[in-house]
């Protein structure tokens, strides 16, 4: 969640202090009155409409397929589900900090399975940290066009919505960035799902949508040398003690080296089993850690599966196995352009016994382009939740992410 590529004893002290300052402000695990894990969707809507305005999108062609969108938090995916009100809800929400109707500072959590962000974070060209300002929590900034200011809705339909945002950003270096943020939001069709997959969803009920996140400049052409943005999609999801996360890459002789999975300290052996060429990440909401995949060695899909509920999530992005990601760690950096283009995060309790969740995350990032004047930065992102008879979902995970419904249980 909260990315510092590179792990040292110091980022580990400052995200330390980060979770437990943010988790005192969000929510804590042990006073929560809402299981978001065991709520169905139609519950988690209700309660959403509460305290928000939430758009509720359905595929064209199955109205039990529906996906809930909030303009005001950034044109937010908040939650989704394949079985109508009655269904599971796949998204985590923070219901204590979206009942409280606040912002917080540093960062206001308050959770759904796609929202958009931009990098990078850390390092000369982080738009999260002021000039001649420390890499330290008390300076550490989520910008508020990303966090706390609402995006307009440009249009929406029974499937489809689209976001607006005029903003200006300047990073640590000085550079200012006039920006223009476009964001939709569609809920797919089962054919077009069936179409996406090659292969048809006998048995199985299916959610889908498609977000598309568009940065385009209004200012100066950008240049490499003094910073470029990209763009950043994270979800959060329900974890449970059966959820395993997937994610396939490009094998080879040293693709373990290139695999960074020491964001907040080292992960544990039985918590991350890496093999030639896809890796098993567990996600119980119990122990906070996090990896990335550079572009080099990943591939456009990841995924989990929770093997109590039977629901098989895979998230598909944009990639470019030869861009240049930007490079988030907290700290002036000698590679500003080596960062990731995959990431996952598993929750869990800070050094207090209280956390912001729990939830797990999977995050992809756009590369950074050298924009001209009224040139475009695009990234597509496609989340796909899957649920029905087990023969067909695993013939899904075969296609998908290259292995069964079998090999991630035991993982």
């Amino acid at each position: 969640m909260f990315p510092t590529p590179k792990s040292s004893f110091l980022n580990l002290s400052i995200v330390t202090l980060i979770m437990g300052m943010v988790c005192m402000s969000c929510s804590s695990s042990k006073n929560e009155t809402m299981s978001s894990a065991s709520n169905s969707f139609g519950a988690d809507l209700e309660f959403l409409k509460k305290y928000q305005k939430p758009l509720v999108l359905t595929a064209p062609d199955d109205d039990s397929a529906q996906v809930a969108v909030i303009g005001t938090l950034q044109g937010r995916v908040m939650t989704s589900t394949a079985n109508g009100t009655s269904g599971n809800s796949y998204g985590w929400l923070n219901y204590k900090l979206l009942e409280s109707g606040k912002f917080t500072p540093h960062m206001s959590a308050f959770g759904g399975e796609d929202r958009f962000w931009i990098g990078p974070e850390g390092g000369q060209f982080s738009i999260y940290f002021q000039q001649g300002k420390q890499f330290v929590f008390d300076d550490w900034q989520v910008p508020a066009v990303i966090d706390s200011e609402p995006f307009e809705v440009v249009s929406s339909d029974k499937s489809k919505a689209a976001f607006r945002k005029t903003a200006s950003l300047t990073n640590y270096s000085g550079t200012k960035f006039d920006i223009v943020i476009d964001r939709s939001v569609e809920a797919l069709s089962k054919v077009e799902v069936e179409t996406a997959i090659n292969f048809p969803l006998k048995d199985v009920k299916t959610v889908a949508y498609e977000t598309v996140s568009k940065i385009t400049n209004q200012g100066p052409d950008w240049k490499k040398e003094t910073g470029l943005l990209s763009i950043w999609i994270l979800g959060m999801f329900n974890p449970t003690p059966q959820t395993t996360i997937v994610i396939p890459f490009k094998g080879g002789a040293d693709h373990k080296s290139k695999i960074n999975d020491s964001y907040f300290g080292k992960v544990p052996a039985e918590r991350l089993i890496i093999e030639d060429s896809v890796l098993y990440f567990k996600a119980d909401g119990k122990h906070r850690s996090k990896i990335g995949l550079p572009p080099s060695i990943a591939k456009p899909a990841m995924g989990s599966y929770d093997s109590e509920k039977g629901v098989l999530t895979i998230v598909t992005y944009d990639l470019d196995p030869t861009g240049d990601y930007v490079n988030s760690m907290w700290e002036i950096q000698k590679e500003p352009f080596k960062g990731d283009a995959a990431n996952s995060y598993n929750d869990g309790p800070v050094e207090d016994g209280t956390q912001m969740g729990p939830f797990y995350e999977l995050e992809s990032s756009s590369p950074a382009k050298a924009l001209k004047k009224g040139e475009t930065l695009t990234h597509r992102s496609r989340t796909y939740h899957f649920e029905g008879d087990k023969t067909a979902l695993n013939a899904v995970a075969r296609r998908m992410l290259g292995v069964s419904l079998e090999e991630i249980a035991k993982h």
